[in-house]
């Protein structure tokens, strides 16, 4: 009786191990970059470029996209020189759009939904002529209709900005 609950247990014991190993079949840790990108290690992201006439939303645009790829990690940031693909990229709109207006007067907006577009290029660094990846990225944020609203404006579009990077650093990074 000992003898085959010390057999039990060793099997049980050799077991375990075992289901657990093959209960993660298919599974893989870490990211995985599409296809297209698995040779890419490290992105140059120069200076985006506006076509809004917000001024300096260039700068916010930029550092929002590369806040996004170091938080993610797939790809490391590198000068143009050694990077393995460059970033080029267009802030083409500033949308704001009435999410709320006043009881009384319904032309007076009360809250706002900004929207960003960013569009970009993801190109090989060694030939500029090939295209690793592009498309369209869009955050937004809502903001409230203050007595200031050039202010809420102001203070509203990095986070629109912040969202738009997280959505090209997804498709970059994730493929989706």
């Amino acid at each position: 009786m000992l003898f085959h609950l010390l057999c039990s247990m060793k099997f049980f014991a050799s077991f375990v191990p075992t289901l657990l190993l093959v209960s993660c079949a298919g599974y893989q840790l870490g990211n995985i970059k599409p296809p297209s990108l698995t040779r890419v290690n490290s992105i140059a992201v120069p200076m985006l470029s506006n076509a809004t006439l917000h001024p300096r939303a260039e700068a916010l645009a930029t550092s929002a996209v590369i806040d996004a790829f170091v938080q993610d990690g797939t790809y490391r940031m590198e000068k143009s020189e050694r990077a393995d693909a460059v970033l080029e990229a267009n802030l083409r709109q500033i949308k704001y759009t009435t999410l709320r207006g006043n009881r009384l007067d319904t032309l007076l907006p009360e809250e706002l939904i900004n929207t960003v577009t960013i569009e970009w290029k993801l190109l090989d660094a060694k030939d500029r002529t090939k295209i690793l990846a592009s498309g369209k990225s869009s955050g937004s944020s809502q903001l409230f209709a203050a007595e200031n609203l050039q202010t809420a404006r102001n203070s509203a579009l990095p986070e629109a900005l912040e969202r738009a990077g997280d959505t090209l650093v997804s498709r970059l990074a994730n493929g989706y």
